[in-house]
């Protein structure tokens, strides 16, 4: 027996088996049982959500045996017939290959003859925009008053191409993308009564490629089958897909959040190396970039709670502002891939524009130590303009020259004393959620082989990803050259941690700045002649 594709082997033959789609089965479910029968209806949406599917269970429903029912019986004749498609009255017409006005006008004149076989006759005319402005005036009068055995089922994927006259005389239904879960899910099920073996992760993936689409996720399924001869695994579906894994997305966001270019780049390489798709990437970078904002500004949206703790820690870390810059040039590099000189440049350019703009720390992309910027007493007319705001003015982001000021010691530095903490995480030289987590403890106790920290509350989600603190303890046993055990608790702190410091450091710098530019004669003479304002939010520090 031949082989048949699992969207043909396992579309819904009834509305109970039909995948989503709830609110246009409700209505039909109801108009069927009460007999309230339109002569005419109108499915729209895109491809693979249904629209078929749901036109031909309706003439069963309409055709069955056992009498009009929203609940088929699948075992008459008739049934079977429109299963198979050998129902003399069941006339599917696809409107892009028969699009012309004789073409039409001889479909509506066998309308007038009664059904052969059923107690309707159905005529489903998919793709019905397709058709010539011509084609749609000859079905006009028949669409408004068919004969009592007439019922019109039309499907479109572009509504706005029907004129009105023709939606206004059709029950109109707009079916909806399918949602993940809703894939994932019947994926599944197909998968265990075909006994086929799969691994969860897989199906998301797959969902995802199907954008919504049914049809399209059964096929890659098919195609996922084969690529793993008979067995779905999350590594080859990634690889057949080029779709990017959690692993180097997350990667990206740690090296994000910690500002470090190097990491980032060095993610895009191994991308690169398995030829995965950037584009692909740069989507599933913005859509959890959106997901980290909803996290800061709507936690209660995300209702998977494992995959909001895991986000909290970014959406402490990046700036609410930033993190919608992030999100815009994201997309925006997505559109410029196809004006790159190659994708991987213009990739590269995306992730470098994403630190480039981070307003907090702008990274040294050099290796070796940044030159010493001129000083001088008193800025240039041109640069002093923009430290201060005439009144109906906005400023422009202003740095002030001040000494360098460093928290976490030189390099220099030759050792570090028992129960340092701050200048054992200046030796770590940790990235990502590693040096958060870091960073907001303090050191409650040290011993031979131990480490006992204590994680201030407010930022207690950053445990929730185990792997985190393995990384922090793998770092802490290569830094003593020995096995350290870490213990992580959470409570009330009894010192300053890195963290804190830090941010005391930032705001003295800042205070500093802002002292020096108050101080600066330019700036003052500018302040009493055009009676302006200085702009403390545009003032950033130097180094």
């Amino acid at each position: 027996m031949s082989y048949q594709v699992l969207a043909r082997k396992w579309r819904p033959k009834s509305f109970e088996t039909l995948v989503g789609q709830e609110h246009v089965v409700r209505a039909l479910t109801h108009a069927l049982d009460q007999q309230r029968l339109h002569h005419a209806y109108l499915f729209t949406g895109t491809r693979g959500v249904g629209k078929t599917t749901i036109a031909r269970i309706l003439a069963k429903a309409l055709n069955c045996e056992t009498g009009i029912t929203s609940k088929p019986c699948g075992t008459c004749s008739s049934c079977q017939e429109i299963d198979s498609g050998r129902f003399v009255d069941l006339i599917e017409v696809d409107a892009a290959t028969n699009t012309k006005v004789d073409e039409m006008r001889q479909l509506l004149e066998n309308a007038t003859y009664a059904p052969t076989r059923g107690r309707f006759k159905v005529y489903v005319i998919d793709e019905v925009h397709m058709l010539s402005t011509s084609a749609f005036n000859a079905m006009l009068k028949t669409l408004e008053e068919p004969p009592e055995h007439i019922k019109f089922i039309l499907a479109t994927t572009d509504p706005q191409k029907i004129p009105v006259t023709v939606l206004s005389r059709c029950l109109q239904f707009n079916l909806k993308q399918m949602p993940m879960g809703h894939i994932v899910e019947h994926l599944g099920r197909i998968l265990e009564a075909e006994q086929v073996g799969f691994e969860p992760p897989a199906l998301r993936h797959i969902a995802k490629g199907a954008a919504g689409s049914m049809r399209d996720a059964l096929s890659l399924l098919d195609q996922a089958i084969a690529h793993g001869a008979g067995r779905i695994e999350e590594a080859g579906v990634r690889d057949m897909l080029g779709t990017v894994g959690e692993d180097h997305l997350f990667a990206l966001l740690d090296g994000l959040a910690a500002r470090d270019l190097r990491a980032m780049l060095a993610v895009a390489e191994q991308m690169d190396a398995r030829s995965l798709s950037f584009d692909s990437a740069l989507q599933e970078l913005a859509t959890q970039l959106h997901r980290i904002a909803l996290v800061q500004l709507a936690p209660e949206a995300l209702v998977d709670e494992a995959e909001r703790a895991r986000l909290a820690g970014y959406a402490q870390h990046l700036d609410a502002e930033y993190l919608q810059l992030c999100y815009q040039i994201a997309i925006n590099g997505r559109g410029d891939l196809a004006l790159a000189p190659d994708e991987y440049s213009g990739f590269l350019m995306t992730l470098m524009r994403l630190v480039a703009f981070n307003p907090e720390m702008p990274p040294a992309l050099d290796a070796g130590v940044a030159p010493e910027p001129a000083r001088r007493s008193s800025p240039p007319p041109a640069k002093a303009s923009q430290a201060v705001a005439a009144p109906r003015a906005t400023p422009a982001p202003v740095q002030a020259d001040l000494p360098a000021a460093s928290m976490e010691g030189s390099d220099a530095l030759q050792g570090v004393p028992s129960g340092d903490w701050h200048g054992i995480l200046v030796r770590l030289k940790l990235g990502g959620m590693v040096r958060e987590l870091a960073h907001h403890c303090e050191l409650a106790e040290q011993s031979a082989g131990a480490i006992k920290l204590r994680l201030n509350p407010a930022h207690k989600s950053l445990l929730m990803n185990k792997a985190t603190q393995d990384k922090l303890q793998a770092a802490l046993s290569a830094h003593f050259g020995n096995p350290v055990k870490l213990a992580i608790d959470i409570g009330d702190l009894s010192g300053e941690t890195p963290a804190q410091r830090a941010e005391m450091v930032r705001n003295e710098r800042q205070n500093r700045a802002i002292e020096s530019l108050e101080q600066d004669a330019f700036v003052r003479d500018m302040i009493e002649t055009f009676d302006a304002t200085i702009n403390e939010q545009s003032i950033k520090p130097l180094n």
